[in-house]
């Protein structure tokens, strides 16, 4: 294997042109599930600027002239606006800079992604998107747990649990999402976790539905908490961010499921 990744100089990337934005997921932790167009991009860029989530062993990869800009935001902790980070791509780009906007898990899945790019167009600076592993399926899936199962359900939810505010999203209609699938996979909700488990509850889902906490997922310090919807509150001392939420019974299956343990943590690249 030796090399092995010296056949990736001989592929037809895309050019990443000067004066132009790429928006690249970097996935839900583990530098390795970065994607072979994420890698060429860190090799490329001019300068990255960088979520709170993106791995330093990620950043290692990148070109070593690049100029690497923190624009991380984390709840309750002062973070810069986001109008703020869209414009200063665009300021970059227009300096004829090659930008990687490099951002934890998909750019389109709770990434603010749509609004980056809507100020690049309002702009008129160029840019690609190019896809990551979101945590509501990757992560999971370091937790021996599936999204969908045959034997389980055929249809997922995602939400955030909190909005641009910080708070519980006020715009969801928490009864139709109750009894719209049998699985809920949650991201940022563990400040609200209580609030919205009450929600649920309120509009049917039963106490019984079981609760599966993966934090720090798919790095070696990954954790797992479990619980039920209707004692959410007996293990929210145990839970921290970064993290994902499963609502539903596919969290049981990680008893049969759970494969990323012993040297396989050893070898995660995290």
């Amino acid at each position: 294997m030796s090399g092995h990744f010296a056949a990736l100089d001989a592929l037809d990337f895309p050019a990443f042109a000067p004066g132009s934005v790429w928006l690249v997921g970097a996935g839900p932790g583990a530098p390795g599930l970065l994607s072979l167009l994420g890698y060429y991009a860190l090799g490329q860029a001019d300068v990255i600027v960088y979520d709170a989530l993106v791995s330093p062993k990620l950043l290692a990869l990148a070109h070593p002239a690049a100029e690497q800009i923190y624009a991380g935001k984390r709840g309750g902790k002062p973070s810069e606006k986001q109008a703020d980070i869209s414009l200063r791509l665009v300021e970059l780009a227009r300096a004829g800079k090659r930008v990687l906007r490099l951002k934890g898990g998909d750019p389109f899945m709770f990434g603010r992604g749509a609004e980056e790019c809507a100020t690049l167009v309002a702009h008129g600076v160029r840019f690609r998107i190019v896809p990551g592993i979101t945590a509501g399926i990757g992560g999971l899936a370091y937790a021996g747990i599936p999204a969908t199962s045959r034997d389980t359900n055929h249809a997922v939810i995602f939400l955030t649990g909190h909005d641009e505010t910080g708070g519980i999203p006020a715009a969801v209609d928490w009864a139709a999402v109750a009894n719209a699938a049998p699985v809920i996979v949650m991201y940022m909700a563990v400040k609200h976790l209580d609030s919205i488990a009450q929600k649920l509850l309120a509009a049917g889902r039963p106490p019984s539905d079981a609760v599966t906490v993966v934090m720090q997922a798919s790095l070696p310090d990954q954790r797992v908490v479990t619980g039920t919807l209707g004692a959410v509150a007996d293990i929210a001392d145990a839970l921290a961010a970064p993290a994902i939420v499963v609502l539903g019974p596919v969290g049981p299956l990680r008893a049969d499921l759970d494969w990323y343990v012993e040297t396989l943590r050893e070898n995660a690249f995290g």
